[in-house]
């Protein structure tokens, strides 16, 4: 089984995730594009010590990107964004996640 901090990647804190919160208890993260929803529990449960009731998941496709270089060049670099995969964990009446320290 793969290690806990390899399939949750990182939190998701935003004005809409930071509602979530509030008043649904849903936490999102950026996971592996491999895990599934039981590994993603699992893993929650294991970094924050908490009872996970739901876990929710959708994948992102990357888009393309273009930047031009300079004001007359001819040259454009085409690339993609990264493409992801989203977690919303909803945890149980009680139990919450401290993302970063007060004072």
């Amino acid at each position: 089984m793969r290690d806990a901090y390899d399939i949750i990647k990182r939190p998701i804190i935003t004005e809409k995730s930071a509602t979530q919160i509030e008043e649904e208890n849903v936490y999102a993260f950026v996971v592996d594009n491999g895990a599934n929803k039981l590994e993603i529990a699992h893993a929650v449960e294991k970094i924050w010590d908490v009872k996970v009731e739901a876990v929710r998941t959708m994948r992102y496709a990357g888009k393309m990107r273009r930047s031009l270089m300079g004001r007359m060049s001819r040259s454009r670099n085409v690339g993609r964004r990264p493409s992801f995969k989203k977690a919303l964990v909803t945890l149980a009446e009680g139990d919450h996640i401290e993302f970063y320290e007060v004072g």
